[in-house]
């Protein structure tokens, strides 16, 4: 579509050749659309009087081209809509949110043409329903190769202060994204050296042509490695999870939310016998946080005494947390404390996916570690403890109240390849309104950037169509 909609489409009055094909184009929309207009004023179509609360849609979505073709380009600023009891995330200076970097990172997220082999793409190792993990012990690359760590959720990821195991100076989400791209030590997506390749792939797409332009409006060849790595980075930062039955016993919403098993595990995960909450407090369950409201980023390396080897705390050698990073002795065996949000959906658990379960998970904080007494590299909130039968299923029954049903299944979230039930459903309700047709509209002339409503492409090349409008207004009438 044009790139100054508002300007080309009053030029359609005089079409020249530069304008002719996008003029063609609006021209068949208009005439379709008026054709609709008229039987549906004219009562020629009996299935349309029975569906009264549909008629005006289609009486609308017929009128409104003239409007859409004479309005200047329509923009949806970005906000955040994160719960009452979470601060707003920090954002880069130099990669502001948008909602078109936000759905060409959906579409990026999602898409094995960024693996070498077209096999693997990010959601590869982090599935929406397994809140953006993939339930192995151990991450496995695009070629097969397994990797030392297990991949971590990306639930709350915006407020992650660092972003791996124990890397404490990989910090940006941008930065982060070209680690599975280009690693060779492990690979996983394995585009090392692939970059034009990459970009060639993007750049033959239609669709992803469209979104680039949108989402990086003014530069002559955004499909960079900067544009992907910030559109993806953006993408992310919505993954945001806050919405469990214990966020809404909490916050009063529901005072039958949790179980009272789960109330008396609260007492106890917050009690100075279990220690738990040293390292997974606040309104993330994680002492790694970042956001707008603080003045420094919190992030800490912890010792729970996984592995003890040699009586004075070795780890295995391939897997010895952040002193691969510093070369502290102090270091050895520190990684990070996870997020426990949704963590009954995450397992295996520990950094190397060697504990099966969140029994096992109490079994080890219980024994206070690996046998053998605690070295100075243990953590002193690792110091073991006892609980009764019932106190261990309070404590399992509070972390299964940290899961967030909405967030693995919110189709905001999820992959934009998969067809959708209902096409032109564009904010993901589950039915097709007056105004979604007018934003269809209003995506097909150009006037409202792709973002608005991808559903309403239903053949994928980053435009709609006469036929695609019509389909969606049919399916409409039929009440999807």
């Amino acid at each position: 579509m044009p790139s100054s909609p508002k300007h080309e489409l009053r030029s359609c009055n005089r079409p020249t050749a530069a304008t002719a094909t996008p003029c063609a184009a609006i021209d068949r929309i208009r005439s379709s659309l008026t054709h609709l207009c008229a039987l549906a004023s004219l009562g020629g179509m009996d299935h349309l009087r029975a569906r009264q609360a549909v008629l005006p849609a289609v009486v609308v979505a017929c009128g409104l081209w003239f409007a859409a073709a004479a309005s200047a380009q329509h923009v949806r600023p970005f906000a955040w809509n994160v719960p009452e009891n979470f601060p707003i995330p920090r954002v880069p200076a130099d990669n502001p949110m948008s909602w078109e970097k936000i759905e060409l990172g959906r579409f990026l997220f999602f898409d094995p043409r960024l693996s070498g082999n077209e096999t693997q793409s990010c959601a590869s190792c982090h599935d929406q329903a397994l809140a953006f993990t993939d339930a192995l012990p151990r991450g496995v690359g695009s070629t097969g190769e397994v990797h030392p760590r297990g991949s971590m959720s990306l639930g709350n990821v915006a407020y992650a202060s660092t972003l791996t195991w124990a890397n404490p100076l990989l910090a940006d989400l941008a930065q982060q994204a070209l680690v599975p791209m280009f690693g060779e030590e492990p690979v996983e997506l394995g585009m090392a050296g692939r970059e034009d390749e990459l970009f060639a792939r993007l750049r033959a797409d239609s669709r992803y042509r469209r979104l680039f332009r949108e989402a990086y409006p003014g530069d002559g060849e955004p499909e960079t490695l900067a544009a992907i790595v910030q559109a993806l980075a953006s993408f992310q930062r919505t993954l945001i999870t806050g919405n469990t039955p214990l966020d809404r016993w909490a916050l009063g919403l529901d005072d039958n939310a949790i179980s009272m098993s789960a109330i008396r595990g609260i007492d106890l995960f917050f009690s100075e016998t279990l220690e738990c909450f040293h390292c997974h407090g606040g309104f993330n369950f994680s002492d790694s946080v970042t956001h707008s409201g603080t003045p420094f980023d919190e992030s800490a390396f912890h010792n729970n005494q996984l592995f003890n080897l040699d009586g004075n705390g070795a780890y295995p050698p391939d897997n010895q947390g952040v002193i691969e990073i510093t070369n502290d002795p102090d270091d050895m065996g520190r990684f990070k404390a996870p997020t426990l949000r949704n963590i009954a959906l995450t397992a295996p658990y520990m950094h190397d996916g060697s504990l099966a379960t969140l029994d096992d998970v109490l079994d080890h904080y219980a024994s206070g570690g690996a046998p053998g007494v605690p070295t100075n590299l243990t953590s002193g909130f690792v110091r073991g403890f006892n609980l009764t039968a019932q106190q261990r299923q309070d404590v399992l029954a509070l972390l299964e109240a940290l899961t967030d049903a909405e967030f693995v299944a919110n189709p905001q979230l999820s992959d934009p390849f998969t067809p959708l039930a209902c096409p032109g459903d564009c904010d993901f309700g589950g039915a097709v309104t007056v105004d979604e047709l007018i934003t269809g509209i209003n995506v097909a002339l150009g006037t409202a950037t792709y973002a608005h409503c991808v559903g309403m492409d239903t053949s994928g090349d980053g435009e709609v169509s006469v036929d695609e409008l019509v389909a969606v207004i049919n399916l409409a009438l039929a009440g999807c």
